[in-house]
């Protein structure tokens, strides 16, 4: 697991370190943390759906509609995956 990915998910970073964590991970391609991160309940929805911008930035087409088609996820999540696959 990167330390990247770690920033990302930590509880006590703050909020710009976050985003600039998961724009790291877009920015390496990572479409498989990015994905890890849109499905963690424990994480807040800014941040999921900052990774699922993330994954339209990388082209993740397949990986956004495997999360489209998630029952596990928030439904408006869902939506937001199957608009930008």
């Amino acid at each position: 697991m990167s330390t990247t990915f770690q920033t990302a998910v930590k509880k006590n970073v703050s909020r710009p370190q976050r985003y600039d964590a998961i724009d790291a991970l877009v920015q390496k391609g990572e479409t498989t943390n990015l994905a890890i991160l849109v499905q963690m309940g424990g994480l807040r929805g800014e941040f999921r759906r900052h990774a699922l911008n993330g994954l339209a930035d990388c082209n993740a087409t397949t990986v956004l509609e495997d999360l489209s088609e998630d029952t596990a996820i928030e439904p408006s999540l869902r939506r937001r995956a199957e608009e930008l696959a």
